[in-house]
Order: structure tokens, then sequence, then C-alpha cells
């Protein structure tokens, strides 16, 4: 079932365009300049992020069962007119492209850590209060910048919702959790998040990271948490006390599947080994798209790994965390079409000056050619919030200068302006950051009602806006830190 639905989502974008090629209609097309693209060719990628944000509410049955095909019919939206302007070698190179340099490394990071984790299970009294949830949150916190948010958070939501699984009001748990273990708790390491880690590739060194995000993760982290304590007392009073049977018959806590924790760190070991492995050979080329070595490597020992844990995982272990595929499929076919659509726009945003964004690309330099941090900050992290957060970072990042021993010194608020945008605020959104939409989906297998896409928008700019606007006094206005 999970193969299947993997290679569908796969082959969505590869049986159209072999279907385009035998047409001759397409011999004669335009070069691609991405100088030249005009937003209309982002109105696909605009459909796609409408569709999960209103589909659910308006659309419920229908988008349950046919939100793969409904993706795909924006995908063609944007394939078909693309293919008739540039030429079925641009579409080729585009979808390449996306699957082998960002759509396979992501769903198959995601597929690693879903399967292992879906193998730990903890068993005993796990008790919902204020202070346990708040603990477990500054646990999922704390493991994000050494494991990475997509780890931390599918290592953490299964604990998480276990414990609060009586509680009638449980949303606003999953909300912080996404908040703090799926984005601002990675800002410590370049390990925590994509966009740091491409800094790291970069030259950004890794004690920069640690020493300069410290204190915007750790103000972060404890307002938040803070705050969580507050919320969740209070929704806690209005239940009262809440009788299980764990907590009529206390059990002892126990760990099942803990070989799954080596795995784990093999995930770790295998995202450092990408990044700092630099071997003779130079990989491979697949339609025009350099396919470096140690990616390829990586992905491989991915699948092998996702395989062992399958094999060494007894059965009732997956069956007491409630584990199916439907979460992992569920991502893979909503961004196998976001990754697909959301390219013209990433090319556009990479023109510059040059291209339709232009006027939001100068926005961020005065009239002196200086770099204003306070828009820097903003618009990484904005677009962060409804973009790719790793290739927005690399747009900033090269547009501040791109030296990154310049920037680490001279241009120290901008560098941290990009790296705070790009992490934090992909958390404004669903699919700001990779981990979110996984841990909505999980939740809502185990029963939770989540928000919509507004209306997680609707907690996130509430909450996290005002904390923003005060990181853009202290650290880019006052430049206190």
């Amino acid at each position: 079932m999970l193969l299947d639905g993997l290679l569908g989502t796969v082959m969505y974008a590869k049986s159209f365009l072999l279907a385009v090629s035998l047409l001759p209609s397409f011999v004669q097309a335009a070069s691609f300049d991405a100088a030249s693209l005009s937003l209309f060719w982002g109105v696909p990628f605009a459909l796609i992020l409408l569709s999960i944000a209103l589909f659910p509410l308006f659309f419920h049955h229908l988008w349950h069962n046919h939100f793969g095909k409904i993706t795909l019919l924006w995908s063609l939206l944007f394939l078909i007119p693309f293919t008739i302007v540039f030429g079925f070698q641009e579409s080729l190179h585009i979808v390449v492209h996306a699957l082998i340099a960002e759509y396979i490394p992501f769903i198959l990071l995601l597929l690693v850590l879903f399967t292992i984790s879906g193998g730990i299970f903890i068993t005993g009294n796990l008790k919902s209060s204020p202070k346990s949830n708040v603990t477990l949150l500054a646990i999922g916190t704390a493991l994000a910048s050494v494991m990475g948010t997509t780890g931390a958070a599918m290592l953490m939501i299964r604990p998480v919702l276990k414990a609060n699984e009586h509680r009638k009001y449980k949303v606003h748990v999953v909300i912080f959790f996404i908040f703090l273990v799926a984005n601002i708790g990675g800002g410590l390491t370049p390990l925590g998040d994509p966009p740091l880690f491409l800094g790291f590739l970069k030259g950004v060194s890794f004690g920069w990271t640690v020493i300069h995000m410290l204190v915007p993760v750790l103000m972060s982290a404890i307002i938040l948490l803070v705050a969580f304590y507050f919320l969740d007392r209070h929704y806690f009073a209005k239940e009262g006390e809440i009788k299980t049977h764990s907590t009529l018959h206390p059990e002892k806590k126990e760990v099942f599947g803990k070989w799954n924790f080596v795995l784990l760190a093999g995930v770790v070991a295998t995202v450092i080994m990408s990044g700092v492995w630099q071997p003779k050979h130079p990989g491979f080329n697949i339609f025009g798209v350099h396919a470096p070595l140690p990616n390829v490597v990586r992905d491989v020992i991915f699948v092998l790994l996702t395989i062992i844990s399958l094999l060494i995982t007894p059965k009732q272990v997956r069956a007491g965390n409630q584990f199916n595929w439907e979460p992992i499929l569920e991502v893979a076919k909503l961004f196998a079409g976001i990754f697909i659509t959301i390219s013209p726009v990433l090319a556009m945003l990479q023109a510059g000056e040059k291209g339709a964004f232009a006027g939001v690309i100068s926005l961020v330099h005065n009239a002196a050619g200086q770099p204003i941090n306070t828009m820097y900050f903003w618009m990484t992290g904005l677009l962060s919030a409804f973009l790719d957060n790793a290739p927005t970072y690399l747009v900033f990042f090269n547009m501040a200068g791109g030296n990154a021993a310049s920037l680490m010194s001279n241009q120290l608020h901008t560098l941290l302006a990009v790296s705070m945008g790009s992490v934090f605020m992909g958390a404004l959104s669903y699919i700001g950051n990779a981990p979110n939409f996984m841990v909505k989906s999980i939740a809502e297998q185990r029963k939770v009602k989540m928000p919509s896409f507004f209306g997680y928008m609707m907690w996130s700019f509430g909450i996290l806006v005002p904390l923003f606007i005060l990181h853009t006094f202290i650290f880019f206005i006052f430049e206190l830190f």
C-alpha cells in the first residue's frame, strides 16, 4: 500500500510528460528565462494552497477521497501551459529537478523518521497535566536541534497525543507542539532545520549558529512554554478531574522498540555525512539535473533504515502506536504537487530584482544598498511560511552577499534575520515546514479535530506575530544581542 501510494505520486507528472512528448505541437517553444516569468505561473501553486485551506471546510468528503486527484489537476494546470510555451525538455527538467533535488530527499526523510518513530512505543501512565505537557514540549524542543525538527516531531507527537487522549480540550497542545518542536526548537544548530544546514554547507560555522541563535531560541521557547502552561491550565481546570483506566490501574512505564533509537542516530549521522562528505566521484546527471553522490548514498541509506525498522520492530509495537501509512501517503501526494508547482515561484524569486518579485526583493535594501535587517527577517519569514523555507533562506542569503565569512562578522544581524525568519516563521502555516502537516495528519488520525488551514493561521498569527514583533525590536532595531 505504501509503495503503491508513493510510486503513484511520482508517476503523476511522469505520465503526463510521456503523453505530451508524443505531440508535435510542443517541438517549437520559447527559451526559459526566469526573469521573464509573470506572476500568472504561480496561480496553480496558489490553487493548491487554497484547496488545502478551503476544500476540507466546504467539500470535506470530496477532499478526503480525492485530494490526490485535485492536486494532480492543479499540477497539470501548470505543466500543460508550461510545456506549450517552453517545450517538453524544460517541463521534463522542471519535474525531474523537483523530484530528484527536492521531493525525493524530502519524502524519504519523512518516511524513514515516520517509520522509525512509529516503532517506538511507550507504555504506562502518561498523565496529562499542565506541568507534564510543558515537560513533554520542552523535551521535544530540546531534541529538535539535535535530531532535527522532523525527527523530534515524529518521535514526540505520539507520546504527547497518548498523554492527552482523554482530554476534551487538546487542540492547543498540538498547535503549540508545532510551534515549538516542529519549528522553533530546530533553530539552535545546523542539524535542527534544513535552512540552517544549507547555511552550514555555504560556510556558516556550526559555532556561529549555536552562539547567535541561542538567545532567540531560548527566548521564544520560554515565552511560548509559559503561555502554553497558563492556557493549558485554563483548559485543564474546565475539564475537572480526568479519570481513566490508567489512573485507576497504574501501569509501569516501559519503552518498546528500543533498537529504533539506534536507527534514529543512523538517520542523524547520514544527514551529517551528506553535508560534509566530498567524494571525488562527481555524482550523476539525470535529464540535466545533477545528483551528487552523497545525496544518492543518503537516500539509499534512508530506504535501508526504513526497511530495517520494519523488519526488526514487532507488529504489536506498531499496533500499540496505532501506526498506519495514511499520514505519509497524504503528505506524499500533496507535496508532490506543491514541489512541482512551486518551481516557477522559486525561479522568479531567484531572478531577484530582474524577476516578477522585484518589488518584494527591493524592500530589503535602502537607497544606499545597505540591508534593512527588519525587512530581511520579515520577508524571509513570511515567504518561508508558504514556500519551502530552505530555498527561501538561500535566496536571501545570496541577496545579502552570499559570503559566509562577511555575513558572520560584518553583517551578523542580516544573517541572523535570514536564519530566524526562515526557521521561526515556518510555524505560521501547515506547509511552512516539513513536519507541520505530518503532525496535523497524525493528530487527526488520533481523532483530534485540528483547525483548518486558515483556522490554524488564526492561532499562529495571533500568538506568534506578537513574539516576532518583539524579536524585531530586540534583535534588529535596537540590536541588543
